[in-house]
């Protein structure tokens, strides 16, 4: 058994926890061709980033994205999940499993692209409804419809994909609390409430500990794919500004200064919500 994990356990240990010495250049002010020995120390200087402007408005659109998506994306797969379980037939629900798990494995250039075609100023969507004499609206470079959009994309690529382990929770259930239910009276929406979702409940609250550890990273790729559509300004998350700033302006320091504090705080939400968990009566990530 040691053996069969030793493969994953290599993966986290070169590519998550060896760069973490890399955090160095925090404290540097940092040259590629120097290196990290070469380049000067400046001490806390770089966390001067933090007062920037640009820096608070990327912070605060990245919260905005992130509860948005939160509150909206989070109980998508479980609904899902609840719907596709209801299914009778087992041939049609596999059909239907594959179907709603395939956009996970369409690219976020693909996706996007699609969305544009649809609703973008000459797409299908703005072209229907101007030809039935409505105003046409173009969604994709709309300011105050962008971070629901970013929510609805989401939910359309990775809704599916979510579902797969809350329908192997859901098959994990004793039975016999089903049938002790409904021998008790329980229609088929009282045996949802009071033996599905209290066997959702463990692996649900494990799931969103692990995504409050994530939450001020909310889809680079998919944002940087339409920045330019609706503005640096309105679309500027803390992936973004990091790729901006260190990579293409070569401010190495500064960005990795910002991904520094974007993995405390990440650490924090999570013992956090895991400690608020056991006071709650519940494992959480890890047992008390």
């Amino acid at each position: 058994m040691l053996l069969l994990v030793l493969p994953g356990f290599l993966y986290f240990v070169v590519f998550h926890y060896v760069p973490l010495l890399g955090n160095v250049i925090v404290f540097k002010d940092y040259q590629p061709y120097l290196g990290i020995q070469g380049s000067p120390w400046v001490g806390l200087d770089n966390f001067q980033i933090f007062k920037d402007p640009e820096f608070l408005s990327a912070l605060g659109n990245t919260v905005k994205f992130a509860l948005i998506q939160l509150v909206l994306f989070f109980p998508a797969p479980i609904g899902l999940a609840l719907m596709l379980n209801s299914l009778v037939g087992t041939k049609v629900r596999r059909f239907v499993q594959s179907v709603v798990y395939l956009p996970h494995f369409i690219g976020w250039v693909i996706l996007v692209s699609i969305a544009q075609q649809l609703l973008g100023g000459a797409g299908l969507v703005p072209h229907l409804l101007g030809s039935l004499g409505l105003p046409q609206v173009d969604v994709m470079s709309s300011e105050g419809f962008f971070p629901w959009l970013l929510a609805l994309q989401v939910i359309w690529k990775d809704a599916g994909w979510g579902t797969i382990i809350y329908l192997a929770a859901i098959l994990n259930i004793d039975q016999e609390q089903y049938e002790a239910a409904a021998i008790d009276g329980a229609n088929r929406w009282r045996r949802l409430w009071h033996v599905t979702l209290p066997g959702l409940m463990p692996v649900t609250i494990l799931l969103f500990i692990l995504n409050l550890g994530t939450i001020l990273s909310v889809g680079f790729e998919q944002i940087l794919l339409q920045r330019d559509a609706v503005g640096a300004g309105a679309s500027e998350v803390l992936d973004t500004y990091v790729y901006i700033h260190g990579v293409v302006d070569g401010d190495w320091g500064t960005s990795a200064a910002v991904g520094l504090a974007k993995g405390v705080v990440g650490l924090a939400m999570i013992l956090g919500a895991n400690k608020l968990a056991h006071r709650l009566g519940h494992d959480g990530v890890y047992q008390r």
